[in-house]
């Protein structure tokens, strides 16, 4: 008798604003080219994966047909792209309505680790400009420490220790950024200042405060 399983498929979350919300920072044409090809890219390439998946455990597929270090490896890279890009999309706010200062239990963390938000930003900003290659910049807040930690990964396979949540995120693959800077991804770093959600951000931050 065949098995019957079936793994729940991903979907790709709406966008918090419009396509063009983002403007000047970052171009409606980058939004609409990021998110309806790359992001959605990884939502279905993650649903391939889960749907060849599928047919193993359902026996369609036998042993020596296929390469299960290979198909968790591309299961993890789109699983991540969808999941990382998710989070992106809700810690940038439109034009105007984002950027500036953190407040609240964020902004008190931040000045209390690192001195001030102007360090902190410097710091953050130099470990975004210094990634090589294609990735990501992240600050992590770490539950068992208490500590803010800033980190960078290349692609999608996560420099990521176990548990620890991201409280912000900046994409720096090319496609986030090129139609519009060329190859100035710096110029990109700065212009994504100007749209950080700091409110999504602290939220994020107090869930796991309050604990």
């Amino acid at each position: 008798m065949a098995i019957q399983i079936q793994f729940k498929k991903y979907e790709l979350p709406p966008l918090p604003y419009k396509v063009d919300a983002l403007e000047p920072y970052i171009s409606k044409d980058i939004i609409d080219v990021h998110y309806n090809g790359h992001h959605k890219g990884y939502v279905n390439g993650a649903n391939s994966f889960l749907e060849r998946l599928e047919k193993i455990i359902r026996g369609e597929i036998t042993s020596g047909q296929y390469d299960i270090q290979g198909l968790l490896r591309g299961l993890v890279f789109n699983i991540n792209g969808h999941k990382l890009h998710a989070l992106y999309w809700q810690n940038m706010a439109p034009a105007g309505k984002g950027g500036g200062k953190p407040g609240g239990a964020l902004a008190d963390l931040i000045d209390k680790q690192y001195g001030s938000f102007d360090k902190f930003k410097q710091l953050f900003t130099e470990a975004a400009n210094s990634l090589p290659g294609t990735g990501w910049t992240v600050l992590y807040y770490d539950t068992e420490s208490g500590n803010l930690e800033i980190m960078t990964f290349e692609n999608h396979f996560q420099n990521h220790i176990a548990e620890l949540p991201i409280i912000l995120i900046l994409d720096e693959f090319e496609h986030a950024y090129y139609l519009q800077y060329k190859n100035k991804r710096a110029d990109y770093v700065n212009a994504w200042w100007n749209l950080v959600n700091w409110d999504e951000a602290d939220k994020k931050l107090q869930k796991y405060l309050n604990k």
